[in-house]
């Protein structure tokens, strides 16, 4: 076999020369002590890799199989339950969309025309623990990345936090870290960022949450996907230097929790940087363009170990890698530090090599530095040199693939019964008119329900000119195709309180307010994305968390036809004694829907336009307060029972509003969800500055409610809507009839008061003065502090 050469730059010598670990030397010494402990390696799994290899590992192979048989690569505690809920009940009519699903970089789905969306989410949460600023760009960065390697051009961020109380001393560090790391490095990209969602809790005091994700457009030709195929084809290496940072860096510190007292396993964070990847964007759609790349392959979690074993794993031959053909920054590192690092603005292409020169100019052209490290090669292993020795010889698959997968004992917790049983029943409430309005404006101010502007204010929202819709509105809208108005509605949202109540219920309650917010912008709910932020994998109480929250969320993907095309599972997110009530982080699973606008200049806003607008509920209100806002905000509660799930009228709510939208009827919608009926019309008004005068009466007759659980219960599948007096609410009072949506018209925009106010007739008024400055805490001069 010839080694191939270097197509582009040299990589300086290095100053030290530490003694390398071969594969002869390892069948030679079958005794050697090795540190597979220190990697994250289970005693069983270290044995089954010299049962795989007939030898110990070498030290390179070694490194490779504890990064990619780690949690955060292999979901080896995860993937039976993925594979029995989204796999299996995945019906052939959910995928007639799919382009490109589960297992992939990213999911891709045709939404008309001739056009593709692909999109994902993923965790970068242990890593912005470590260092806000850095772990949350390069999450930015790797999310971006994932879409790009599938051939499309990505159009738009969002993202998902959780941080600890804002009166926590460590929180401002997080927070405004994650911030600018995720404002920084978006902004950079030129990437708007259209929606997300801010929590503050203090079960995620030590282990915050920074859920990325990002979405990419392309044609469906333009699709691509990782694979080393063709023998004789080039491996190339393209984009930053490789440099220490991040060794090991997101494979293990998902991987483990952060003990207090225990083993330190923090490895260096990754650092990243936006004008390297805006150029690298650039260079990977015009090799796809000119033909040049069999495909491309992102240096994500366990680096060069990851690019090199899936693409070899998925291709129809084998891989050989020559580590001195690597372009370094530190011309120091050991071949197992350059197979684990984790630099950032990375990635592998498969390219023929009569494409090779063509290759060359459009890397040079964007400036890119490159690098022929191999070739794929006949047979089934992939091979890897170091100054002319073997040190890696294994099977691929074994790496990337058949890496261990447990079936985990689950068992609900011993603390679940008082838990449900703590209801929220017994609260002191308010009942007086004083008393609802003080409650409505101290939810209107809590941190979870305050505006969230000294945040979305440090991101580009309308970069590139084709955002149709962004925060504060339900979802994001981004139009596709100029001409005829083509786009994409997208929205994300969580549920850790309601989980942590029940957790099959909060998988769906999640999906639903996703689904929900994606229709009241007038778009089709079409696939899924998500992220599944749990505990220790081998706390049974954890675990049992995780597989009703998997188990309720494919249930309900199934019941409302909407496929989960990829996403993440985020586990280890705990600290101290496992098993206890407060242990883990509440458990988030954060569900993404996209949704698709036949023409976005329909799109449909959560805000009053004008005055003079009727304003109709939609949907039956119960008296549901479990883990509700109003809970949290007045009394530090959480326990009871969740809303109850009606996935049923979900669907039919959005076929309502979806036929609103494309009718042209509603001036507004906005759905209700955390706070309940007060807080939607309170942003509803303070979204223009435009009042609305409410009567409940009816409404409190209909449904049998006090005033009290009429404006905080948060029952499921209810929206409010504006429209023209007339024949446009003619029209939605025909559509709701249809499809026997509860409907009722609850009052009108504006208001006979000169400043504007929500007047809820009877009770008090809110002039939107006041509200809005209650709306506005001093978030950011505290965290600026």
């Amino acid at each position: 076999m010839t080694t191939p050469t270097q197509a582009n730059g040299s990589t300086p010598t290095p100053t030290r020369t530490p003694q390398c670990d071969t594969v002869a030397r390892a069948k030679a010494t079958p005794d050697t002590a090795q540190p597979w402990r220190e990697l994250g390696l289970k005693q069983d799994e270290y044995a089954r890799i010299r049962e795989i290899l007939g030898r110990r590992p070498t030290g390179c192979e070694l490194a490779m199989y504890s990064v990619m048989w780690s949690e955060h690569c292999s979901y080896k505690s995860s993937k039976k339950h993925l594979s029995e809920q989204f796999g299996a009940k995945t019906t052939p009519e959910m995928r007639r969309h799919l382009l490109a699903g589960i297992g992939e970089n990213a999911g891709v789905v045709d939404i008309g025309g001739g056009w593709a969306v692909t999109f994902k989410i993923e965790s970068h949460n242990h890593p912005s623990f470590v260092e806000p600023y850095q772990g949350a760009a390069t999450g930015i960065g790797g999310i971006v990345r994932d879409i790009v390697a599938m051939g499309a051009r990505p159009v738009a961020v969002m993202d998902q936090l959780r941080f600890g109380t804002l009166d926590h001393p460590d929180t401002a560090r997080v927070v405004t870290g994650v911030v600018a790391g995720i404002g920084g490095y978006g902004n950079c990209l030129g990437l708007p960022n259209v929606g997300g969602e801010t929590v503050f809790d203090s079960s995620y005091q030590g282990n915050p949450l920074v859920n990325a994700g990002c979405i990419g457009v392309m044609r469906h030709e333009d699709l691509h996907l990782a694979a080393a195929s063709g023998i004789g084809n080039q491996v190339v290496m393209f984009g930053a230097r490789t440099g220490g940072d991040g060794i090991g860096g997101a494979s293990v510190l998902a991987s483990e929790t952060f003990e207090e007292g225990g083993p330190s396993k923090r490895p260096s964070v990754q650092v990243g940087d936006p004008f390297t990847e805006k150029v690298l964007i650039e260079c990977c759609l015009e090799l796809f363009a000119a033909g040049v790349v069999e495909g491309i392959s992102d240096f994500g979690a366990a680096g060069l170990s990851c690019a090199t074993s899936e693409l070899a794993a998925s291709g129809d031959g084998g891989m050989f890698v020559d580590l001195d053909k690597v372009l370094l920054r530190d011309p120091t590192l050991t071949p197992e530090e350059i197979l684990m690092s984790e630099s950032q603005e990375r990635m592998m292409a498969v390219v023929r090599p009569d494409a090779l020169h063509r290759f060359t100019e459009i890397a040079q052209r964007h400036d890119v530095e490159f690098a022929v490290l191999g070739e794929v090669i006949e047979g089934d292993r992939l091979l890897i040199d170091w100054r002319g020795q073997r040190v890696v010889d294994v099977d691929p698959k074994t790496v990337a693939k058949d890496s261990p997968v447990y079936d985990r004992p689950y068992a609900r917790p011993d603390w679940q019964d008082a838990l449900q049983a703590n209801t929220p029943d017994q609260l002191p409430r308010p009942s007086t008119p004083a008393e609802l309005r003080a409650a409505a404006l101290e939810l209107l101010g809590s941190a979870n329900l305050c505006s969230r502007a000294w945040i979305t204010d440090q991101y580009d929202r309308f970069v590139q000119g084709n955002t149709a819709a962004a925060m504060p509105d339900d979802a994001g809208v981004i139009r596709v195709d100029e001409q005829t108005g083509l786009g994409v509605a997208i929205a994300t949202d969580g549920s850790g309180r309601y989980t942590k109540l029940d957790p099959y219920a909060g998988g769906q309650l999640a999906l639903a307010e996703a689904y929900r917010n994606v229709a009241c912008s007038g778009a089709v709910p079409l696939a899924v994305t998500d992220c599944l932020n749990f505990g220790s994998p081998e706390s049974p109480g954890s675990m049992w968390q995780l597989v009703q929250a998997m188990t309720g969320l494919a249930d309900a993907c199934r019941t409302l036809g909407v496929p989960v095309t990829g996403g993440n599972v985020s586990l280890y997110n705990e600290t101290g004694q496992s098993g206890l009530i407060d242990s883990a982080i509440h458990p988030t699973p954060v569900v993404g829907v996209l949704g698709v606008h036949s023409d976005v200049s329909r799109v449909v806003r959560s805000g009053w336009p004008s005055a003079g607008l009727a304003i109709y509920l939609l949907g039956e209100t119960r008296a549901e307060l479990g883990g509700s806002a109003w809970a949290d905000v007045a009394h530090a509660h959480l326990g009871g029972l969740p809303p109850a799930v009606d996935l049923d009228a979900e669907r039919a709510l959005a076929k309502v509003l979806i036929a609103g939208a494309d009718a042209g009827i509603l001036a507004a919608a906005h759905d209700l969800s955390e706070g309940g009926l007060i807080q939607a019309l309170l942003e509803a008004c303070l979204r223009n500055g435009i009042g609305a005068e409410v009567d409940l009466d009816e409404f409190l007759a209909r449904d049998h409610l006090t005033m009290f659980e009429a404006l905080f219960s948060e029952t499921q599948a209810r929206a409010l809507v504006a429209v023209a007096d007339g024949d446009p609410a003619a029209h939605l009072t025909a559509l709701c009839t249809k499809h026997a949506v509860p409907h009722l018209r609850i009052g009108q925009t504006g208001t006979s008061n000169p400043a504007q106010a929500l007047t809820i007739r009877g009770q008090f008024d809110i002039p939107l003065p006041e509200a809005k400055t209650h709306h506005q805490p001093p978030l950011a001069a505290t965290f600026a502090d």
